[in-house]
């Protein structure tokens, strides 16, 4: 059922993107009196499930949900229509149109999806607001994995500053230390301030470790799966582990780590109960699981900070939310072709894009994540390949500049080398998903 629901918001979140971004390029053509023959969401291939011609336009669902498209007149796109280019230009045409109105037309679903991503973002803070947990409150300090530890950072470790710059929210450390860069972090350990000098090329491990920082929390019982050997052996939910073998310890990473060098072995969990105190003997599995699973309600452990917005409070809001992680992204995608971190190997498709929804419906987590593809989906889209509209508008500029439009033969070329790179990125992306079922 989690998959069935990742994967209808993933289609209704692409579909939604892909209406938008195709509109941008209608609304434009429209605005400037072209003539705009298909409007497709999805792919149709031989045929449509459906389709209805209004006024010039047919306007139908394809079968294959690879995006969509819209057939512009009197242009070198996917549709390869060779027969109408050897005709003369007539004035409702794409190849009719001055420069600037044809570079305004293949920016329009880029521009659109920008828009569409600010819009969301400022409804978002507008009905919900933002909450996040300060660093200064992460009182416990982080726990890290084994790639935080190879880092130089230390369980109990009190985040101050990352390249000497205090980052408020504590969600934001691990993507400033891998996205920015970071060479230093410094942090308070055991009551005295330390500096960690992160090591080079480890970033390549930190992309794929992206928990190698968490926040520290106590080790509290929320619930037990359906088989599960420490409600067996006694343990309830509510109870807070304070020893391991009455040796004192109370946050997730030590009772991890404690049952880790405890698998095979008989042990005695002390959890807190109400005001008592009480001891639970457990036999630790070979997997060192114990079918438990720990209460991370933050709001329990720590004083978050929320910020709520009015209406018109919203939209500036909504603008510094859309341009920053238009910004984060660009990094992140710079990191692609970096040999340090060979981030191209965690480079994913859509099964990884689904993974990121919610297992359960949360409109929440629905449009911050709509709005982030939107966004991907307009920078993307910029990238001067053909076949995509950073192709069309490099082809353009070259226009502009030289005054002289490129050969149509070199164009019909161009489109098919460019859906040739697209068809091959998509196979790499997916083929890295599909692989990494199998890991």
């Amino acid at each position: 059922m989690e998959i069935l629901v990742k994967a209808a918001q993933l289609i209704l979140s692409l579909s939604i993107l892909v209406m938008v971004h195709e509109l941008g390029h209608f609304f434009f053509a429209r605005l400037f009196k072209t003539r705009v023959e298909k409007f497709y969401l999805f792919f149709n291939p031989w045929f449509s499930l459906f389709k209805k011609k209004i006024g010039d336009t047919e306007w139908g669902i394809g079968w294959l949900p690879l995006g969509g498209y819209v057939k512009i007149s009197g242009m070198i796109d996917e549709s390869m229509d060779k027969e109408q280019m050897k005709l003369p230009a007539q004035p409702h045409e794409f190849r009719s149109k001055s420069t600037w109105q044809r570079l305004l037309i293949m920016l329009g679903g880029i521009i659109v999806n920008v828009v569409f991503a600010f819009v969301v973002y400022s409804m978002i803070l507008f009905a919900w607001g933002e909450q996040y947990l300060p660093t200064s409150e992460a009182k416990y300090g982080i726990m890290v994995d084994s790639t935080g530890t190879k880092m130089g950072l230390l369980n109990g470790d009190k985040i101050l500053s990352v390249d000497g710059k205090y980052v408020e929210n504590f969600r934001k450390i691990g993507h400033d230390i891998l996205v920015n860069e970071a060479k230093t972090i410094e942090v308070e350990r055991n009551g005295e301030k330390t500096t960690v000098t992160i090591p080079d090329g480890i970033r390549s491990e930190l992309i794929k470790s992206p928990g190698f920082i968490e926040v520290r929390i106590p080790f509290v019982i929320l619930d037990f799966a359906k088989e599960s050997i420490g409600k067996d052996a006694g343990l309830k939910a509510g109870d807070k582990v304070v020893a391991f073998n009455h040796a004192p310890i109370q946050f997730y990473d030590e009772v991890r780590t404690n049952l880790r060098l405890a698998k095979n072995k008989d042990v005695v969990i002390t959890v807190l109960r109400g005001a008592d105190s009480v001891d639970v003997n457990v036999k630790v599995p070979e997997t060192a699981l114990l079918g438990i699973a720990v209460d991370t309600d933050m709001e329990k452990y720590f004083k978050l900070k929320k910020l709520e917005y009015g209406f018109f409070e919203s939209f500036p809001a909504g603008f510094n939310k859309t341009f920053s992680m238009l910004d984060s992204y660009i990094k992140q995608f710079k990191l692609l072709f970096s040999k340090e971190t060979k981030a191209y190997e965690s480079l994913g498709g859509f099964i990884k894009i689904g993974s990121f929804f919610p297992g359960v419906w949360d409109w929440y987590s629905f449009w911050t994540m709509t709005a982030f593809l939107s966004i991907i989906l307009a920078f993307m889209n910029l990238l001067p390949i053909p076949a995509l509209d950073g192709g069309h508008v490099l082809f353009l500029l070259y226009e502009i500049i030289t005054r002289r439009k490129p050969n149509e033969k070199f164009m019909e070329y161009a489109q098919i080398g460019g859906m040739i790179i697209i068809f091959a990125l998509l196979l790499f992306a997916n083929g890295n998903d599909i692989i990494g079922l199998f890991r």
